[in-house]
């Protein structure tokens, strides 16, 4: 199991304060607390952590430019059956980066926009348009191993003022694979679930759409031998999980199944999960059309951007986008 160099005091007492009595947590807990802690949590400092500049730990789609956000809006309104239904709903984004959001200085046809940062309200009404961006795979994650015929938890501890991770009791539900190798990690995002759940269990209507990266239950369960939790760190991944707690990114693989079930469980429609790539060509392709032929003849960093996006070398495989409709 992993450990992590010497803590800082203010995260070592903030891990003590939820710890249990023995100092330990689940990896789950201790992944919420190293993101999502009011003042010391990676998600909740006030930097910037997404870009090339100095100090940004990733990139996303969104790193793209307005194009990205062009992208977005053209197949949205093409999901929704145009733009006179279009402009009946409000454009909401989960999970924005401080300073914009997607559509921020982008033309649009929606009744207006609205995001909602980490930490503020999700209570969502009327018709909307809900989207996400790499929000889901950065939801707490539980993780398991296997040991023998069974499952053990995996947790961490604070020693000496070094975090470990270790072993907890064994354990078994029906999500849980019913073999796997010795050493196998399963890493579970019930939280992603929960998330996606709640947002659709409220009282809206209109378009679901998440961009994220994710497997299949049976991808998880068979080709992930080490997990899917990854730490990033100054654009390095790296299986350094507890290191610098509240300073990295830690993130893993949503599972599209369990995500796509809470959408059908709450009465979404015509439910699909596709790359980044098929989605903005089926859903975006007058769009492309138009874009690409006012770049055919020039080699600018617009064309550059739509290239990244598509390209299944860059982010077109890379991602995935899970959307479905309720009317």
């Amino acid at each position: 199991m992993g450990s992590s160099p010497t803590l800082s005091p203010g995260f070592a007492a903030a891990f003590l304060a939820r710890a249990d009595p023995a100092g330990a947590m689940t990896f789950a807990d201790f992944m919420e607390l190293a993101l999502y802690h009011p003042q010391l949590g990676y998600y909740r400092q006030p930097r910037k952590r997404v870009g090339y500049g100095q100090g940004t730990d990733f990139y996303t789609a969104s790193t793209s430019g307005a194009v990205f956000g062009e992208l977005v809006a053209s197949a949205c309104v093409s999901l929704l059956g145009g733009e006179a239904q279009a402009n009946e709903h409000v454009f909401v984004e989960i999970g924005a980066e401080p300073g914009g959001g997607v559509l921020a200085g982008v033309a649009h046809p929606f009744v207006s926009t609205r995001t909602v940062r980490v930490g503020e309200s999700l209570e969502i009404s009327g018709r909307c348009v809900v989207f996400s961006n790499e929000l889901f795979d950065a939801q707490p994650l539980r993780r398991f191993v296997r040991r023998g015929a069974a499952w053990r938890e995996l947790g961490v501890c604070l020693h000496a003022d070094i975090l470990h991770e270790f072993e907890l009791g064994e354990i078994s539900a029906p999500w849980l694979p019913a073999t796997a190798e010795e050493g196998y990690v399963f890493d579970a995002p019930h939280a992603a679930v929960e998330l996606a759940t709640g947002l659709a269990a409220q009282s809206w209507k209109g378009l679901f759409v998440a961009f994220d990266y994710g497997k299949s239950l049976a991808e998880l369960a068979t080709a992930t031998p080490a997990g899917t939790v990854r730490a990033y760190y100054q654009h390095t991944q790296s299986n350094e999980l507890l290191a610098r707690p509240g300073e990295q990114d830690l993130t893993g693989h949503v599972c599209w199944d369990w995500l796509t079930e809470a959408l059908n469980g709450a009465g979404f429609n015509e439910t699909a999960v596709e790359s980044q790539e098929s989605f903005f060509i089926r859903h975006a392709g007058p769009f492309l059309a138009r874009a690409m032929a006012a770049e055919a003849s020039q080699l600018s960093q617009r064309k550059l951007s739509l290239l990244q996006l598509l390209h299944p070398s860059h982010l077109g495989q890379k991602f995935q986008v899970l959307h479905g409709l309720r009317r």
